[in-house]
Formats: C-alpha cells, sequence, structure tokens
C-alpha cells in the first residue's frame, strides 16, 4: 500500500493550515496514563519493527522505488473522490519523492526500557525546512503500530513478575529458569489480524520463551538481529488437540494417552488435552493405570485442563464434596498418584515425569489466585504452566496506557517557539510537556525535563534510531531481554 495513504484524513491538508513560514515541527509519543490498577508502568517496545518496515520498507516499496507519475496519481485519486477536485495540493509530494528519503529523526528509548507515564518513548522532527508537515504526517500510523507492542510487553513482564515472585516463595531463590516457560503464549487465533499476533507475540517473548506463535519468532528474526541457530527465541511442545482425541474415540480415550506416550513420543515432553469428554477420570483412572508408562518415559507428560473454572480445576473446589477430585483439584490429585520431590522452600513438586497446563480464560487475576492456592496447600508455583491467550493479549486499547502523539515545539520563519496543549476541561491526563525534550535516570527512575535547549535535547537516553532514510543504533532481541530481566 502506498504509505501516503495510512493516515486519518484531516492529516493530508495540515500542511497549509500550520502559520506561513513554518520550518520544523518537533513531536513526541507517550503513555500517557495507565488505566491498570495493578500496574502503572510500562515496557517499551516495537519502534524497531516500526522503522524498519514502515519508514524504510514500506516507504521505499510502496513511494520512493515506484514512478513519481504513479504515486502522484494513486494518492491525487485518492485525495480527489474523498475531499473534492484539487482540495489537496500535491506539489510537495512531488519534491517529497524528488528527495528520495524521509527527511526526519526518530529518537527513542532503549526498547526494553520501563517507563513511567508521562515520559515520552518517541520523538520525531524534520530535517529540512520544506517537509515540516512530514512530523505529524506520520502519526496516525505510528499510533496505529506502536501502542499493541508495548502493551503486550508490559502485559508479559507483569506475568513474569508475579512467576518470579512465587517461584522464590515456593522453589527456589535463584533456580527458577523455569520461569521463562510458565507463561505460554496461546493467543494468535484471537487476535485481530496476522500483524497485530504477531507484534503482540513478540512482545510475549520479551519476557518467555514459550509460544505457539510461529510467525514471533521469524519476527524476531526479521526486525530484532535474532537468529533461532544460535539462541532460543522461542519453543514450544508436541501437543493434541480435541479433533485428535475425538477420533480415537470415547471409549478408547486411554488407548489414544498409551499411543501418545508410548508409540508417539516415547520421550521428551508431550501435552495432551484432557477434558474432552470427563477430565476427572482422566486425572483419577487413567493416569493411575497409566502410571508405570509415564515414570518410565524419558519425559514429561503434561496434562492440559481446557474448560470450566482453572482455579477450581486446578486446586481445588472448596464447595465440592469434601474427598472427591473436584474437592482436591488436579494437583492434588496427581500428586497422590505419582509425587515428587520438596522444594529447598519446603513445598511439594511433582514427579518431573508429569504436568499440568492451563490456557483457557487466563488472566493475571486468575494467574496469582491459581499460584497463591497452590502456595496455601503447600505446593509450588512450577507444578503448573499457565497459557496466555487473547483473551490477555486482546482485551486491551490504545487507551490503556493512554498513548498519544504530540507536537511541543516548533520554529516558523527560525524562531524557536515552545507549544503545548492543557486543556481546562480535562483532568490533566492530556496536558502536554512543552519544547525540546529530555528524558535521564535519576534514582533509578526516568524524569522529563522539558523546554530544553538543543544541546540538552541531544543529551539524554533517548537516542536516534532513524535518520534520514536509514536505520541506526539497531538492537537486537538479546539485547531487549538482557535489559529486561535486570529490571526484575
Amino acid at each position: 500500500m502506498n504509505p501516503l495513504m495510512l493516515i486519518d484524513f484531516y492529516k493530508a491538508d495540515h500542511r497549509r493550515q500550520y502559520p506561513e513560514g513554518t520550518e520544523m515541527v518537533y513531536s513526541n509519543f507517550t503513555p500517557r496514563k495507565s488505566r491498570l490498577a495493578e500496574n502503572d508502568k510500562l515496557v517499551f517496545f516495537g519502534l524497531q519493527y516500526f522503522v524498519k518496515e514502515y519508514l524504510i520498507k514500506q516507504w521505499n516499496e510502496g513511494f520512493f522505488n515506484l514512478p513519481k507519475e504513479k504515486v502522484l496519481a494513486d494518492y491525487k485519486r485518492r485525495m480527489d473522490n474523498a475531499l473534492g477536485k484539487d482540495s489537496i495540493p500535491i506539489e510537495h509530494i512531488s519534491d517529497l519523492h524528488d528527495l528520495g528519503y524521509l527527511p526526519l529523526v526518530v529518537k527513542g528509548l532503549p526498547e526494553g526500557t520501563i517507563v513511567n507515564p508521562k515520559i515520552p518513548v518517541v520523538t520525531v522532527y524534520n530535517t529540512q525546512p520544506r517537509f515540516f508537515w512530514l512530523t505529524n504526517y506520520l502519526e496516525s500510523l505510528m499510533s496505529a503500530i506502536l501502542w499493541k507492542p508495548s502493551t503486550s510487553a508490559t502485559t508479559a513482564f507483569q506475568y513474569r513478575k508475579t512467576f518470579n515472585e512465587y517461584a522464590k516463595n515456593t522453589v527456589s531463590d535463584t533456580n527458577i529458569d523455569f520461569v521463562y516457560w510458565q507463561g505460554h503464549d496461546f493467543s494468535f487465533r484471537g487476535m485481530s489480524g496476522i500483524e497485530d499476533a504477531c507484534i503482540s507475540a513478540a512482545g510475549h517473548l520479551l519476557s518467555f520463551y514459550g509460544t505457539d506463535t510461529v510467525p514471533a519468532i521469524d519476527f524476531h528474526e526479521m526486525y530484532y538481529a535474532a537468529n533461532s541457530d544460535k539462541e532460543l527465541i522461542g519453543g514450544s511442545v508436541p501437543a493434541t488437540e480435541h479433533s485428535v482425541m475425538c477420533m480415537g474415540t470415547k471409549d478408547n480415550e486411554i488407548g489414544t494417552f498409551e499411543r501418545l506416550i508410548s508409540e508417539l513420543y516415547p520421550s521428551g515432553i508431550v501435552s495432551i488435552v484432557s477434558d474432552t469428554w470427563d477430565f476427572w477420570q482422566v486425572i483419577t483412572e487413567y493416569l493411575p493405570k497409566l502410571k508405570n508408562k509415564i515414570l518410565a518415559r524419558n519425559g514429561k507428560v503434561v496434562i492440559r485442563p481446557d474448560s470450566g473454572d482453572p482455579i477450581k480445576i486446578i486446586v481445588g473446589d472448596k464447595d465440592a464434596k469434601p474427598g472427591s477430585p473436584e474437592y482436591k483439584g488436579a494437583i492434588e490429585c496427581m500428586w497422590e498418584t505419582f509425587g515428587g520431590t520438596i522444594t529447598e522452600k519446603g513445598y511439594k513438586l511433582l514427579d518431573s515425569h508429569i504436568g499440568l497446563i492451563y490456557g483457557d480464560s487466563i488472566t493475571m487475576q486468575r494467574q496469582k489466585a491459581i499460584l497463591e492456592g497452590l502456595k496455601e496447600k503447600g505446593f509450588a508455583s512450577f507444578n503448573v504452566v499457565l497459557g496466555i491467550g487473547s483473551y490477555t493479549y486482546e482485551y486491551v486499547t490504545r487507551d490503556t496506557f493512554g498513548f498519544a502523539m504530540k507536537a511541543t515545539y516548533g520554529e516558523v520563519n527560525g524562531e524557536g517557539r515552545n507549544i503545548f496543549k492543557d486543556p481546562k476541561t480535562d483532568d490533566g491526563t492530556k496536558k502536554s510537556a512543552k519544547g525540546l525534550l529530555q528524558v535521564t535516570e535519576q534514582n533509578g527512575s526516568l524524569v522529563l525535563k522539558d523546554e530544553c535547549s538543543w544541546a540538552e535535547e541531544k543529551g539524554g537516553l533517548l537516542q536516534v534510531v532513524f535518520e534520514n532514510g536509514k536505520l541506526v543504533n539497531e538492537q537486537r532481541l538479546s539485547e531487549i531481554r538482557e535489559r529486561i530481566n535486570r529490571q526484575l
């Protein structure tokens, strides 16, 4: 698609609306407010993807590398048909095509940085006076692309922090690497298109290794200099679905289990969906019968319930009949069959040949309830893996962290102007910074200084990522992960 079209219509004529003599527009992209009671900090992620895919690839392939006559005709046709014939001049578009690159500087915080609201994560300004209109021309596109990867990366980070907390409380102070696998991305099928699925799942992989979203691994290789031949980007295990179990027939469900663990996957990890008919029959009848074969395997059989209340199924239902499987919950029942070990923190951990994953309608609140419920019963957090799906990653919006792009500085006829907005009818959320901006770290927190000089603006933590058509200062997935791990 011609990137000129990736705008809201009102952007098309802002060039003429700026004061005569405008030479620069300087804007920032900032999370202004958290709407999450449990978290007021954001993990910044996604800028390098935006730069590589949109500012470089799509602008080159869809604009600069095409014949000027074609791109001008396409643009004029769209504007004429929607806004009226000759309503939008095209000379500035022609001039940009002649230039051959986007005359912009895009600066960003290092990806994986954790920021408070009101701290700019990106700034943008034009490098040639006649293309001042380009800065905010990108607002619609930048906003549409950047809010989601940051939001999903933030969500994954919150899950990771909770897993870390319970691992240190119930397993070990130091040996907790299994947390990288405790949050498994199941979101692909419920996302709003392929790009949405990829950028969200890529954010998940900043905090976890477990994913079933295959293209998220390709995403990190394409945009974040990762290499799955040399590093672990993401991984998964063989797993069944209900169609497999159904085709094996209800009467021979235990036979399907046996075939899976003995013939198809005699070693390694295999995950088996276990609630196609009667989950508790699987737990209390099939698993005891298969116990010796499971314990003889060099690997783990993972039981996967897929419906009902995950807290009650995993931890137990206090309203159920005392002593019943429903009352005990799956982990206690599996412990009675397989036993296990006691962690250095004094909690029960199932034998390494058996485990459980639950991936239906998991939320951060349910995650904590499950882990706390297991802890209260004396079980370690490592007894479960939780699938994090689209219920978590899609029930968010740009307003979850109040992302907005606003101009705070401009130059008209060589004179700098510190500009800002501060609506009297607002609660303060929409009040913008003013002038040139600098972000620094003080006492472990990021701090914004506005109304800066250009010398101050060029310092601080905001780094040039894109300049005059080229990517600079490329970041790797491994570096971003290290940055996040240092902030846990």
